[in-house]
């Protein structure tokens, strides 16, 4: 088992390495924007604040020289300032990944709760009309963009209700109950995807558990089909489900970029749009290294908890 998490470990090196290599070259693709992001179109190449923010970073150095210091910046905890507000990326980063976590886990909460529910369901119901009811609601969900789902539901609450989730965002730890009203909304249209891909599999592999020897036993042992299907066929038919769900937290990691910005909440992926259109690029460097770091911690988590759930595949 400890074997297993640290090739899994090692293996997760190799990918954040060429994504900070990715990141490091992005602004030496063009260096002198980010000169001119600094002081402006009409600043002279040649004066001291230009070889000022050239040293600041690094642009004046050779490039794989740069890149070793740039590495040991990282891993020192020194993620480069913003150029705006001139706070470390770290330090202006923590308190907006709790917002982004947040609404994160309440769309894999919703995903869980109503996906599987309705997979395990569709599943009992097979081929006949409630199976084709959700198959179609899957469909619908997998195939309208969750941006626009999310803006006509605000157009319409807002014309209809004379309603909209509240603008100034509450953390959960000053006020629970308005912070739930306003991260409900966005996480639960975020989910609608997700419930789908994972009321899609949790079907899938529903049907193909039922067609199983042992489950034949069970029915013909005259076993309830509350039992048949909870204390038999549920436990195996969800074990890859584990994998799906994984898959989709990593997704949803970064598609709360649109819905942060549609419903104002102060999340990462709000901060990484501004920082693009204020050209900052300290900021916009440490959020893609975020996550690409969580996109590799949740995969390794996935593997771990899948081995745990499931030994055969520590094989």
């Amino acid at each position: 088992m400890y074997q297993f998490i640290l090739r899994r470990i090692l293996l997760a090196i190799p990918t954040l390495l060429v994504v900070s290599f990715i990141v490091f070259s992005m602004i030496r693709l063009d260096p002198e924007s980010v000169v001119a992001a600094r002081l402006g179109e009409g600043y002279d190449p040649d004066s001291q604040a230009a070889d000022d923010v050239r040293a600041e970073y690094g642009l004046d150095q050779p490039f794989y020289t740069e890149y070793v210091a740039y590495l040991g910046r990282l891993v020192s905890g020194d993620w480069g300032k913003s150029s705006i507000s001139f706070k470390p990326v770290l330090e202006e980063m923590a308190p907006k990944i709790g917002v982004t976590l947040e609404l994160s886990l309440l769309a894999v909460f919703f995903s869980v709760v109503i996906g599987v529910p309705v997979g395990v369901f569709s599943a009992m119901r097979q081929d006949r009309w409630p199976d084709y009811v959700l198959r179609s609601i899957a469909i619908f969900g997998l195939s309208v963009p969750g941006f626009l789902i999310a803006t006509v539901t605000l157009a319409l609450t807002a014309y209809y209700l004379d309603w909209i989730p509240p603008i100034r965002y509450t953390s959960i730890r000053e006020n629970p109950w308005h912070n739930f009203q306003q991260m409900a909304l966005p996480a639960f249209i975020l989910s609608l995807a997700t419930s789908a891909s994972v009321m899609r599999y949790s079907r899938t592999m529903m049907l193909d558990v039922l067609r199983q020897d042992y489950i034949r036993t069970a029915w013909a042992k005259g076993l309830r089909e509350r039992v048949v299907i909870f204390r038999h066929a549920l436990k195996n038919a969800l074990l890859p489900v584990v994998t799906v769900l994984g898959l989709t937290m990593a997704l949803l990691v970064g598609g709360t970029l649109i819905f942060e910005q549609i419903f104002s909440l102060p999340g990462i992926g709000y901060w990484l749009v501004f920082s693009v259109i204020q050209r900052d690029f300290a900021p916009v460097q440490g959020v893609t290294l975020f996550f690409a770091l969580a996109v590799v911690i949740i995969n390794l988590v996935v593997d771990i908890s899948y081995t745990v759930l499931d030994p055969r595949a520590r094989r």
